[in-house]
């Protein structure tokens, strides 16, 4: 054996972030590999979630959200750490996620796309709010529910009916923009909102606010753009949608327009 050789450590790392991806997601990862600068540490576990989406299987997360979460390096000094799930968050709560978060791992915020969507709504002045769903009709009904606590109203509702993960991430993009296209049609709405994020909604966003004239939003979108914001990092250059514009960009936007 040769050794042990001198080492030095290295004394400041970038910001720290982490992602609570449930067991059956297959996008959101993906999404947040393009969202999130590659000099800002992402780290990622997974909880343990159903293969069939109910409002039963949504509330047993909240038995493994902290183990998910304890999972995470015990070394990481987190700037903020999300939890990735929609119609969980309004299922268990964000008050209880959050707790729960922070009870397993060191972060100085917590957030989930419920949060980050009623912030994105009020940055953008949205109060109106179209939603497309690609689930049940209960699950549905209470992500709107609490919306509406929040102040948003959702007049308009589409979904796709489907309650299984797996045919969730494989639904096609021009299935989602006849979907959106059609959900907000003749409405009175402010914006449109995408919901869920085993959705790969990422390459719609901008296509679907050009057609439609107003601001698109989504799960996986709105939870990047909320978690870098409470870390303090600066998204990729060309994230989609207005929602990460910066002021010179918002100028050019209307310009066009």
């Amino acid at each position: 054996m040769r050794g042990p050789f001198p080492h030095r450590l290295i004394e400041e790392r970038p910001p720290q972030i982490g992602l609570i991806v449930l067991q059956t997601d297959e996008s959101i990862e993906m999404d947040f590999r393009r969202l999130v600068p590659l000099e800002t540490e992402l780290f990622v576990t997974r909880v343990p979630s159903g293969t069939v989406v109910s409002p039963e299987s949504l509330a047993e997360m909240e038995h493994h959200i902290a183990g998910a979460a304890a999972l995470f390096p015990r070394s990481a000094r987190f700037s903020a750490v999300a939890y990735g799930c929609t119609s969980g968050t309004a299922q268990i709560g964000a008050g209880e996620i959050a707790h729960l978060i922070r009870g397993a791992t060191e972060t100085r915020d917590v957030t989930e796309p419920l949060s980050a969507l009623v912030a994105a709504c009020r940055s953008l002045g949205i109060r109106r709010l179209g939603l497309l769903s690609p689930y049940v009709a209960p699950v549905s009904e209470r992500l709107r529910e609490v919306l509406g606590s929040h102040g948003i109203e959702t007049p308009v509702f589409g979904s796709f009916e489907v309650a299984e993960e797996e045919r969730v991430a494989r639904i096609d993009g021009p299935s989602l923009r006849v979907a959106a296209e059609a959900v907000v049609r003749d409405a009175d709405v402010d914006g449109l909102f995408l919901s869920c994020t085993n959705l790969r909604t990422l390459d719609e966003i901008e296509g679907l606010e050009a057609r439609l004239g107003m601001p698109v939003l989504a799960s996986n979108q709105v939870l990047a753009w909320r978690l870098m914001s409470l870390a303090g990092v600066t998204p990729v250059a060309g994230a989609p949608g207005v929602l990460f514009d910066t002021p010179a960009q918002a100028e050019a936007r209307e310009a066009e327009a």
